[in-house]
């Protein structure tokens, strides 16, 4: 049911006023983000690099007011995040409403989206815009063109087109970029039809001003049906919730090696406080766990990563019905030490040479372990810098130097917990093998190692 505008309060009417409709003021933007020449990261229009750190937000439209919405997207922005992952509209988006009583489509039809309610989407893009953040939207869930057991189905290959374009159009300005699929896989030609209209309605839309990639379902690439669609810019896996220490460099390394080259990345990982195969009796992944998989997806090639929280992507409140064994309030979610320390995997990538970096395994010497012991490694293209995750205190590391440059090497230990680096005290020759042990604090580390001649900042800094 719609409410009428009485039913909101001055508060939300004013709202409306002030939001409604595209062609309303609208804050700032930010530069327009493009592939890079490689084909391997993300720029501005400008040529600047750009690391999608993002966060999995998949509620924040339904479930959010606009002042709760502020509250998120300010503390994420403070984090670091540059990216904001959501539905723009809820799972079952013909019958459930957002935090004021909106349903997206009227008669639920997405032929006939709700005034009202894309106004609240449009208000709260623009303030992640003011706060310097990127909106990657979600136009619905999977569950719309691939339902649920016993659901109806939203959107066709025909209705996809459409409400592909009132997007597309809508959010022309704005600083988007479009997240198809939803935690689904395309079963059969029908979704694959549905899938690739919607594109093509965003795209009619939007005049191709924004990029695309798809959200699969757990342990699943986009590459797998749209790698070579032209509408898909980057790809996308889900490593998914199902273990502890999941090999989710081995997804992003087979995105990696196919051709065209296009950027990869890990877009939903092992959530901060989920349980381990969503049973609790396993324990919940802590900010340990979420940090070896952004490491390890970032080192085997991914051009950013994104973080998620159990507690956050679905807006938990004391007293409210938890999915997925909820346990902590939202806004004290925030402040989870895995959320804090993902700003610092991001400056480590951006104090050095950004879009020439590599992965290469081959700087390892020996096998690279597994499970909690797998160490990964990526390095400048040209050997200017090498940089080794090693996940756990105490172990030892033999490097093979002779694809870096120079003649001397300075070595440092970056803490990804706290961003600190330390200098170690001697410079190290070039090209032989060199043994590194880390740390009895810790448990994970990275090691930094750069040609001394470049004179490069701290790590991190």
């Amino acid at each position: 049911m719609v409410i009428g505008p009485m039913g909101w309060g001055v508060a939300a009417c004013l709202l409306m006023l002030l939001c409604a409709g595209a062609a309303t003021a609208r804050p700032a933007g930010l530069p327009r983000l493009k592939v890079s020449e490689n084909g391997r990261f993300l720029v501005t229009e400008e040529g600047k690099p750009f690391f999608w750190l993002g966060d999995t937000a998949w509620l924040l439209f339904a479930r959010l007011s606009k002042e709760e919405a502020w509250h998120y997207l300010k503390a994420r922005a403070a984090q670091g995040f540059t990216v904001i992952q959501a539905m723009t509209v809820p799972w079952d988006a013909r019958h459930v409403p957002n935090a004021a009583g909106e349903l997206a489509f009227l008669d639920g039809d997405p032929a006939k989206p709700n005034e009202r309610y894309f106004a609240h989407v449009d208000a709260v893009v623009d303030v992640a815009v003011r706060l310097g953040l990127y909106m990657g939207l979600l136009p619905t869930w999977g569950d719309a063109w691939n339902p649920w057991e016993g659901g109806g189905e939203l959107l066709s290959p025909e209705s996809a087109e459409v409400y592909g374009e009132f997007l597309g159009r809508r959010y022309r300005d704005r600083p988007v970029i479009w997240i198809l699929g939803g935690d689904r896989n395309p079963e059969n030609e029908r979704h694959l039809a549905t899938v690739r209209a919607l594109a093509r309605g965003l795209r009619r839309g939007d005049g191709g001003r924004h990029l695309m990639t798809f959200h699969p379902s757990g342990w699943s690439s986009s590459s797998r049906w749209f790698h070579g669609d032209d509408w898909l810019a980057s790809n996308m896996i889900q490593s998914g919730h199902s273990t502890r220490n999941a090999r989710n460099y081995e997804l992003i390394a087979a995105d990696y090696a196919r051709t065209p080259a296009k950027p990869c990345l890990d877009g939903e990982a092992d959530y901060e406080d989920h349980p381990v195969d969503w049973k609790p009796e396993n324990g919940y992944f802590d900010d340990y766990d979420v940090r070896k998989t952004a490491y390890w997806a970032v080192f085997a090639g991914a051009h950013g990563h994104t973080y998620g929280c159990n507690d956050v992507w679905q807006f938990y409140r004391t007293g409210g019905q938890p999915e997925t064994n909820a346990r902590t309030p939202w806004r004290e979610a925030l402040l989870l030490p895995g959320a804090g320390q993902m700003r610092h995997l991001r400056a480590l990538m951006e104090s050095r040479p950004f879009l020439t970096r590599v992965p290469d395994q081959s700087l390892i010497v020996g096998a690279a372990g597994d499970g909690a012991r797998h160490v990964h490694a990526t390095r400048d293209a040209s050997g200017s810098y090498a940089m080794l995750y090693v996940p756990t205190a105490g172990q030892t590391v033999t490097v093979d130097t002779r694809e870096l440059s120079g003649k001397r090497l300075k070595a440092w230990w970056y803490d990804p917990r706290t961003g600190k680096a330390t200098a170690l005290k001697d410079d190290f020759l070039v090209g032989g093998k060199l043994e590194f042990t880390t740390p009895p604090e810790g448990p994970d580390w990275v090691l930094v190692l750069d040609d001394a001649a470049k004179r490069y900042p701290k790590p991190g800094s």
